[in-house]
């Protein structure tokens, strides 16, 4: 038997906008330096540009940071009292270089509720499309939340 999940089901798919997040070539390498990245065409200008890109490149995984900024509403889930982070996964679709402005489209992607050997957990997918200036899909960030009881 399936448990019905109660929430607001109007949400799933409807679209919220943010941005502009800026990427400076600063904050690449702050993030390169955090993370202990040392691939010379994310710590490097000139590297970069010999490597054949217009200017510093951004680890793929840069959106995590921009995507905790992003707003997104209560779905009002009737099921348990625990919320937690389920985890994350960044897919890139193109270069982020130093200069860019990425705007953010996020929505509710999925809700589902799945059983295991320590009892029933609800799970919200939430996805955000990045694009750049230029309207070019960069990246896309899946991030699931659990609710349990």
């Amino acid at each position: 038997m399936t448990l019905e999940v109660d929430y607001d089901r109007s949400l799933l798919g409807k679209e919220y906008k943010t941005g502009p997040f800026h990427v400076s070539a600063d904050l690449i390498k702050d993030y390169c330096k955090a993370l202990g990245e040392t691939n010379p065409i994310y710590t490097d200008e000139e590297a970069a540009k010999k490597a054949g890109h217009p200017g510093l490149v951004a680890p793929p995984a840069l959106c995590s940071v921009f995507v905790r900024h992003v707003t997104t509403p209560d779905i009002k889930l009737n099921f348990g009292t625990l919320r937690f982070h389920a985890g994350q996964m960044v897919a890139p679709e193109a270069d982020i270089i130093a200069g860019d402005s990425l705007s953010a489209s996020t929505f509710l992607k999925e809700v589902y509720p799945k059983t295991g050997r320590t009892g029933t957990m609800v799970f919200m997918v939430w996805e955000t499309v990045f694009t750049n200036q230029k309207g070019e899909r960069v990246a896309d960030v899946q991030e699931s939340f659990a609710a349990r009881e």
